[in-house]
């Protein structure tokens, strides 16, 4: 992990928090400084042929305003698959399918299971809650479309990770609310829970954290929202959503990382709403780590765990 971090330190990238969105997409990344290490290291670093067994195709669907782009990851086989919609990281207004290729990859070969990655609209030319309407519309065009995709339309699941993870428990929420079919699972990986309490046990203790500080959460909110009364928003604020009802969650967590805690408050909630949910903290390890399974020995776990759970879901349908 560290030697991922001081990659991305010497890759000099500017504080996300100081530039406008368009400067800070332009950013080197997590993923970048990950390259870095595999290529040190004499690794495979073509993503596509960084995971044998699993191929990809990028294409477009229909969005509620615009074509989505949507990367399908399949794994070798007959099929048909289990299905996983999956949504990537970046504060809603950073980062796209690409940066996050490593975890959804990762998922498709751990799961067994054919994982549609979409780039949602991001903030602040899309501001809240439009990456939540894409988020919705992603999954009810899966579970419509799942024998295209040579998958079992009774076996979907939901995953993300950060601004992602929540994304995948808020559509969670909002499929059981329109009564479409239920997911049988979401794996929240590092989520952001709520945005009222930046001040809470680890965002003062990994307030300048790398590579995800509380500036940068804080620059996030910002683009992302249009008025500071939708932190209060239930897609936003998971932790006093309304809960019950959901199918279980798998929660990820890393310690050197401000978004810690809300794992933690979304875990508590989820368990007094009578969800059935697990979280697992890797000790030592930092935001954006779970995609990172070639060269951090706690993502190649991670990923490996949370297909462990996917499966078990699976296997139950």
């Amino acid at each position: 992990m560290q030697q991922v971090l001081d990659a991305l330190a010497a890759l000099g990238g500017k504080p996300i928090e100081s530039l406008d969105p368009v400067e800070a997409r332009k950013q080197p990344t997590p993923a970048d400084a990950a390259m870095v290490v595999a290529k040190r290291r004499g690794l495979e670093t073509d993503p596509a042929k960084s995971v044998p067994g699993v191929s990809s195709v990028d294409r477009d669907i229909p969005g509620p305003v615009s074509q989505l782009p949507v990367r399908v990851y399949t794994p070798t086989g007959a099929g048909p698959f289990p299905l996983v919609v999956y949504f990537h990281g970046g504060g809603w207004v950073i980062a796209d399918k690409q940066v996050y290729d490593g975890g959804a990859r990762g998922l498709a070969k751990q799961a067994n299971a054919v994982v549609i990655s979409v780039d949602y609209r991001r903030a602040p030319e899309a501001k809240f809650p439009a990456a939540w309407d894409d988020a919705l519309a992603t999954y009810k065009w899966v579970a419509t479309n799942a024998q295209a995709l040579n998958g079992d339309a009774r076996r979907i699941a939901l995953a993300g990770e950060s601004a992602g993870g929540n994304l995948a428990v808020a559509t969670a929420i909002a499929v059981r609310d329109a009564g479409v079919q239920q997911p049988v699972g979401v794996l929240a990986v590092y989520p952001v829970a709520q945005t009222g309490n930046l001040n809470n046990e680890s965002y003062t203790d990994s307030a300048k954290a790398k590579p995800l500080n509380k500036a940068m959460i804080e620059w996030f909110v910002d683009k992302l929202l249009s008025k500071p009364e939708d932190k209060a928003d239930p897609r936003l604020d998971l932790v006093n959503a309304r809960l019950a009802g959901l199918p279980p969650v798998v929660i990820i967590n890393a310690q050197i990382d401000p978004l810690r805690t809300d794992g933690a408050m979304l875990e508590a909630a989820l368990k007094k709403a009578g969800v059935k949910v697990e979280r697992k903290l890797y000790a030592g390890a930092a935001h954006e780590f779970f995609g990172m399974a070639a060269v951090v020995k706690d993502a190649a776990n991670a990923q490996k765990y949370a297909g462990q759970q996917m499966r078990g879901w699976f296997d139950q349908h």
